[in-house]
């Protein structure tokens, strides 16, 4: 927890004495509820299964799509912004068990880490999910594009390459044929070690709002140099298929093409409609989910011995208490 102090905490005065007295309440209450249940943990909106979905400005209405298809099937859906911390974080919720499926349609983040942007993934990206042995639907939404900041800090020996200037902030450049062939081989070694059901959809008519005909960076050699390198590589089985389409990711039908595979190889028995009650929970501690609200059990500070509620004694008392579970 991070709070401003607002003043030089050089003495207490009666705005540093608030800021302090805000804090001590916000812990007393985070301690109180662990304390009063240890047992919470976060549980699906009414048991459904929960989807990861990775996505970016330039691949938003293909994810979009899907999650509206999703979520009118009956699954809970987390949408994860594709910018490196995006893919770690959800990574790390699959590896506690709280993603029953993913659909990684925006995989960007391989282009940073081959060529060198901003919002690079890890060299570990996809392991986890091939790990957990989840049904995986994959594309390759943005691949088309490396991020920088403001159009000063793009790296001088990319000077000669092809950039779009988005805002102040972000400029992209367009990957070339052998960057794309790097991206694909990365994300084919990955998935080659896959056991579960995975299906890698390929959109022939463009990869983000940048790509395709008459856009900034259509470049039909690039986007077939990735095209063609991910079938070559990828060791196809029952389990594991690529399938080429031809549309532009953002394109509805090729929504509702990722949709159809991901429901295909889903296991029927934990579809929502199946009327199974098994319940999804994740070993994630202290917060509880019911219909999409937290839900805390009634507590008051009052309750505890020689303690009068929003009294400076009860908070002293809560942060020895925090101090003791250290």
């Amino acid at each position: 927890m991070l709070l401003p102090s607002v003043v030089d905490m050089a003495g207490l005065n009666s705005v540093s004495k608030a800021v302090l007295s805000n804090a001590a309440s916000a812990l007393a209450g985070m301690v109180a509820v662990r304390n009063l249940d240890k047992s919470c943990s976060v549980s699906r909106q009414e048991d459904r299964p929960t989807i990861g979905l990775t996505m970016f400005g330039v691949t938003t209405p293909c994810v979009e799509a899907v999650r509206k298809n999703l979520e009118e099937k009956g699954f809970e859906t987390l949408v994860f912004h594709a910018t490196g911390i995006g893919g770690k974080a959800m990574e790390n919720l699959t590896s506690q068990g709280f993603l029953q499926g993913v659909l990684d349609i925006t995989t960007t983040e391989v282009a940073d880490h081959i060529v060198g942007g901003v919002m690079a993934c890890s060299d570990k990206r996809f392991e986890v999910i091939i790990q957990k042995n989840i049904p995986l639907v994959l594309s390759v939404g943005a691949l088309d594009m490396v991020n920088f900041g403001s159009k000063d800090t793009v790296p001088t020996k990319f000077a000669h390459r092809k950039l779009f200037v988005h805002n102040e902030q972000v400029t992209v450049m367009r990957t070339t044929v052998e960057e794309n062939k790097a991206a694909a081989q990365f994300i084919a070694k990955k998935i080659n070690l896959s056991n579960a059901p995975v299906r890698i959809l390929l959109p022939e008519k463009g990869i983000s709002a940048l790509d395709g005909s008459g856009n900034p960076f259509n470049d039909e050699s690039a986007t077939a140099a990735l095209l063609e390198e991910l079938e070559s590589c990828i060791k196809q089985t029952p389990q594991r298929q690529v399938r080429r389409l031809p549309h532009h990711i953002n394109d509805i039908e090729f929504a509702d093409a990722l949709s159809k595979e991901f429901l295909e190889i889903f296991p029927s028995q934990l579809l929502p409609s199946s009327g199974n009650s098994r319940n999804y929970e994740a070993p994630i501690q202290h917060k509880s989910m019911s219909n999409g609200q937290p839900k805390v059990p009634a507590i008051s500070l009052s309750a505890r011995p020689g303690c009068q509620e929003n009294s400076s004694s009860c908070r002293c008392m809560c942060i020895r208490s925090i101090q003791a579970h250290g």
